[in-house]
């Protein structure tokens, strides 16, 4: 069982964590904002939902104590549970937040950007007194989704990349994947999770992740590849795959693996005729 995360936590001489008060089902225990530095300016991550008191009056109360302010507010993504409070922050601590300039990694549909703040570009790089952060962009949980670095204690801020607890949910698996693998690659000694608890074995965790979906992705292929002269529908895989699974979990497995058959259209180690698919034998495994 997972402890109890309080709604206010100083984690470090540098990070102070403020639970968003917003628990559920996808938040878990609700969603982790973080504000980070030592001195008289500091930095946000993540707003939490909107319309949510507590946590306004929890932010409020550490900015006052701490006799801070904030220089800029980071969110790793768009979703509502990152960005949901952005307004009310802006609007009910604007003592706090007169001179914040607030920044996020551009989310492209139809040629459109659907956002006015200002744009992350990946590898930028910020600094406030006690902190320097770097901007990874971590895209397979949604396509703006992105990583905080703070280079001087190698600690990353996941968002929902990495969780505290379980598994993350993504859009793209390919990209998600690939986003590990960037997290892997900078070594973290401790992982910030936007949901759950402090992640102290970060690497043991991220190739856990790998692994977990590269054995899934490895059952699909052996599938596929045994039975090359047939084609099927996700169903079909699952009811392969999956033994003695529950009905009411058969609409949840599908999704699981189309997300690995589209990684692997990418890769061209699949192909799809009329809705089914098949082992691209033209490409070595």
């Amino acid at each position: 069982m997972a402890s109890v995360i309080p709604a206010v936590t100083q984690i470090s001489p540098k990070v102070t964590r403020i639970l968003g008060c917003n628990p559920g089902f996808m938040t878990l225990q609700g969603t982790n904002t973080y504000i980070v530095g030592t001195g008289k300016r500091r930095i946000l991550i993540d707003t939490g939902d909107a319309d949510v008191p507590q946590y306004i009056n929890h932010l409020r109360n550490v900015l006052t104590f701490e006799k801070i302010d904030i220089a800029h507010i980071f969110l790793t993504h768009w979703h509502h549970d990152h960005v949901g409070g952005l307004a009310d922050i802006l609007e009910e601590l604007p003592e706090f937040t007169s001179n914040c300039e607030v920044w996020k990694y551009p989310r492209y549909e139809d040629g459109k950007i659907y956002h006015d703040l200002c744009s992350f570009k990946d590898g930028q790089e910020f600094s406030v007194e006690g902190a320097t952060i770097r901007v990874l962009h971590t895209p397979g949980h949604t396509t703006d989704h992105v990583a905080f670095h703070l280079l001087e204690d190698n600690i990353i801020f996941s968002g929902d990349c990495i969780l505290g607890e379980g598994t993350a949910v993504f859009e793209d698996l390919h990209d998600y994947m690939e986003s590990l693998r960037i997290i892997l690659r900078a070594k973290p000694s401790i992982i910030y999770p936007g949901h759950g608890n402090i992640i102290y074995d970060p690497i043991e965790r991220i190739k856990f992740y790998l692994e977990h979906r590269q054995q899934r992705e490895q059952q699909i292929i052996e599938v596929l590849i045994n039975n090359s002269k047939y084609s099927y529908t996700e169903r079909e895989l699952v009811a392969l795959i999956y033994s003695e699974l529950p009905e009411k979990l058969m609409k949840a497995a599908e999704g699981n693996v189309n997300h690995h058959l589209q990684k692997l259209l990418k890769e061209e180690k699949v192909k799809r005729v009329n809705c089914r698919w098949q082992f691209n034998d033209v490409t070595v495994y």
